[in-house]
């Protein structure tokens, strides 16, 4: 033991030492101190303490100073150390912060961490904790959706789907294009213990097609056909195949975008002669409202990402098996989104404004 350095240690101090020893939740750090002290009051030279602990000469001694001047508590706190580095002081996080209000150097459009450190003159570390302290973020680019207002002019949409009305037919309809046939160059391994199932990176293209889908909000079924081109020409069709699917007594709400294939003159000239037909288009830039995209999604998911097919024909038929087997099932759709409750329309006034739009329904064209 270092010369001058008495260790005592109390039979309450050994108490509390080997308790610390014995607790599986103790720190190590904290635990190889407190063998250091247990040593050295059993009488165990600097040396053997070495041995047993596998601490350095001087991290022995350290702690039997400590243990000497402060106790057990002592050997649980630990003492912080000064940087070797002085922090910056608060006029350089000043100009970090200053720069995110500059135009960024060169021919570059924003603002990165890095950029802003080096004209800074500073490392990447200190540009980032002081851009956090002042809660300025100059990289993102924030595109604001005015979600109440699209609430607003989305009522119309939510009532139909919280309140479909009587004797009537609500439809979801959305096209899904350019829907590619891939072939992977080799067949994907199965999955097995140990290994998740593989597939190429690489693939080859066997055309295109394109799906027109009309969800039936009420009953969960999807109604679907696969074209080759996206005009106002298919879109006719598709409306004529939806006519002949729905029964005639009852009137049918379609809830659409406004896509230019949508308010073409002959598929306003369709509506003219199909009265029972009334089309609600979603506002501009929420075609989210669109309750047919989450069947998009699954399709995409369950069916098309992981798929391989031969040729445009066999990616078709592929889907079709897949609307057959999804209306073998079908689950309705539920509105999840709250808006507020201003923008929530009331069963009634839903109804008067279904009515009042079903007479007034060429007024957008």
């Amino acid at each position: 033991m270092r010369t001058g350095i008495v260790v005592t240690v109390t039979t309450a101090d050994r108490d509390r030492l080997e308790a610390i020893v014995a607790d599986r939740n103790s720190p190590q750090k904290h635990v190889w101190r407190t063998r250091i002290v247990l040593a050295t009051a059993d009488g165990l030279g600097t040396m053997a303490i070495m041995q047993n602990t596998a601490m350095s000469r001087t991290a022995v001694w350290r702690w039997q100073e400590r243990f000497c001047e402060e106790g057990v508590d002592g050997l649980l706190r630990h003492k912080t150390r000064p940087s070797r580095v002085k922090p910056f002081g608060p006029e350089v996080a000043g100009r970090i912060v200053a720069l995110t209000l500059a135009e960024p150097p060169g021919e570059t459009t924003h603002w990165t961490g890095r950029a802003m450190a080096k004209a800074a003159g500073v490392s990447l570390r200190p540009a980032r904790l002081a851009l956090a302290r002042a809660s300025a973020a100059p990289h993102p680019n924030l595109q604001a959706l005015q979600r109440p207002a699209v609430y607003g002019e989305g009522a119309r949409h939510r009532g139909l789907y919280v309140d479909p009305p009587a004797h009537a037919v609500v439809l979801s309809i959305d096209e899904k294009s350019q829907i590619q046939a891939l072939d992977r160059t080799q067949p994907g391994l199965p999955m097995k213990k140990g290994r998740a199932g593989t597939m190429t990176h690489d693939y080859k293209r066997h055309g295109t097609t394109t799906l027109f889908a009309a969800l039936d909000v009420l009953e969960g079924k999807v109604i679907g056909r696969c074209m080759q081109r996206h005009r106002h020409q298919e879109f006719i069709r598709f409306l004529n195949a939806i006519e002949k699917a729905v029964p005639a007594k009852k009137a049918v709400h379609v809830i659409l975008d406004n896509y230019a294939a949508h308010k073409h003159p002959k598929v306003i000239a369709w509506l003219s002669r199909h009265p029972r037909v009334t089309f609600h288009f979603t506002p501009t830039c929420a075609s989210w409202l669109n309750a047919v995209e989450g069947f998009f999604a699954a399709l995409t998911k369950r069916r098309l990402r992981r798929g391989a097919f031969v040729g445009a024909v066999d990616l078709q038929a592929a889907i079709n098996r897949y609307l057959a087997d999804h209306n073998t099932d079908p689950k309705p759709f539920r509105w999840k989104p709250t808006p507020t409750t201003s923008s929530q329309p009331q069963a009634e006034g839903t109804r008067r404004w279904i009515q009042s739009t079903s007479t007034a329904q060429k007024d957008w064209s």
